[in-house]
């Protein structure tokens, strides 16, 4: 671990002192940002929540919500009731730490199969990511229980800090083939080091072997887990209606990315980026190295995307086929429109809040959950 975080350090070193004169002629115009709207939605308060993180729906239009600290909560919105999922492990409590993600398995009606994410604590203050699953089973008092759960993928190696675990979880369609979202730690490099799953778009079987065409699979190893590279702090991902993986991450001070994922590319953090380092040192941009893929849609200032969805619902039909950010720094919801490979910023909705997470329900409605303390559960219909 000492070597790994040493290198990242001279990486970091290197990336300050190299091609600074292709920053200087490639450097990035702030997108121009798109005009705030009115809310085109009713909203419907059900609940509140201690750190609400993400959130998902069972077959009986119940909803499943995880909080940081380490909770997983089950609300009833037709009562607005809430009760308590038991069996949750040990979380690591701390700045991006937590209790995170929460998905059901594709089969779920017939499995009763939960995956969940949070991030647990190794040797000498240590931390990482892990993926598990288990069998949910619900009693008659509005809870119920995680029974064996089953941890099926961690982040390698542990790392020092509490930031950037991302820790998102999909699954394509009906298909049980899992996708997991890895954050590089704050470490930078790793992102570029395929003996690491730092950094990464991870493909994984639903009991967590390697599926067959992983593109890195004969190199063993973490390596054969890894699908792309080269990202940063992965927050969001969903796949549009013909099966493209799309996704948002957060980029450093300036830069956050909506990416189109595919097999094998490397998306270039940290050696490029249309941010800069919060220390002020400059990164060259995707532009100055044409052999890492560019971002379709960049932002700064930033947005902070904390989840998506492409929209599949025809409750608001003009955004059917959209990607639908949840998102922190512009307090409310940012639309994307998608044409072919190409994407661009259409709409800004502001909530005044920072919005933690956003998800369809089968009706089409939406869905998104306040960020912190009190963080609220709100249904949003068409006005």
């Amino acid at each position: 671990m000492h070597s790994l975080l040493a290198l990242s350090k001279l990486a970091l070193f290197l990336l300050s002192t190299l091609d600074s004169a292709a920053v200087a002629v490639g450097s990035a115009t702030p997108l121009e940002v798109t005009p705030r709207q009115a809310n085109p939605f009713q909203t419907t308060v059900i609940t509140e929540f201690a750190e609400p993180w993400s959130m998902a729906f069972l077959p009986d239009n119940r909803i499943l919500v995880t909080e940081k600290v380490g909770s997983l909560r089950l609300v009833d919105p037709s009562t607005k009731a809430k009760g308590t999922i038991t069996g949750v492990p040990p979380v690591r409590y701390a700045g991006q730490g937590g209790l995170g993600d929460v998905v059901l398995h594709p089969q779920f009606a017939e499995n009763n199969l939960l995956y969940f994410s949070y991030a647990e604590s190794g040797a000498d203050s240590t931390g990482g990511a892990v993926v598990a699953r288990a069998t949910l089973v619900l009693d008659n008092s509005g809870g119920g229980a995680l029974e064996n759960v089953e941890v099926l993928w961690r982040q390698t190696p542990k790392a020092p800090g509490n930031n950037h675990f991302s820790h998102r979880i999909g699954f394509t369609g009906s298909n049980s083939t899992m996708f997991i979202s890895s954050g590089e730690r704050e470490l930078f490099y790793p992102a570029q080091d395929l003996s690491t799953n730092l950094g990464k778009i991870i493909r994984l079987n639903d009991d967590g072997s390697i599926p067959a065409g992983n593109p890195f699979a004969s190199m063993g190893g973490v390596a054969a887990e890894v699908w792309a590279y080269g990202n940063r702090n992965i927050l969001g991902f969903d796949f549009d209606s013909q099966g493209r993986l799309w996704e948002a991450e957060m980029g450093p001070q300036g830069g956050d990315e909506l990416n189109l994922i595919e097999l094998s590319l490397n998306y270039g953090y940290p050696i490029v980026s249309e941010g800069n380092h919060y220390n002020g040192t400059s990164i060259p941009n995707h532009s100055t190295h044409p052999e890492f893929t560019p971002p379709k849609v960049s932002w700064t200032p930033v947005i902070s995307p904390s989840s998506m969805i492409v929209y599949k619902g025809d409750l608001f039909p003009e955004w059917t086929g959209n990607v639908i950010i949840s998102s922190l720094g512009a307090l409310g919801l940012v639309r994307v429109e998608i044409s072919g490979e190409s994407a661009l910023e259409v709409q800004r909705i502001s909530m005044g809040k920072r919005m933690r997470c956003v998800r369809q329900a089968s009706d089409g409605a939406l869905w998104t959950l306040e960020d912190g303390n009190g963080g609220r559960l709100l249904k949003l219909t068409p006005n």
